[in-house]
């Protein structure tokens, strides 16, 4: 079973890696980081295949998967 790390200090919530994920596996979370933004958390994570299509997308390089 994969596993997705998002590193909320480097997250701006834009949303790109939401968009890309085939399994909804991506969500806008409640909390904010350090730089003022709310970050992505991973929901459903029993559905990740660890395509990694998230941490490709990504400009901030926040996201990390894990197979």
């Amino acid at each position: 079973m994969a596993k997705v790390k998002v590193l909320s200090q480097y997250c701006k919530c834009c949303q790109l890696c939401i968009e890309v994920c085939p399994q909804g596996g991506l969500k806008v979370g409640d909390k904010t980081n350090a730089r003022g933004y709310n970050t992505v958390v991973p929901v459903n994570e029993e559905k990740c295949t660890g395509c990694t299509l998230c941490a490709i997308m990504c400009p901030d390089v926040a996201i990390e998967v894990y197979k």
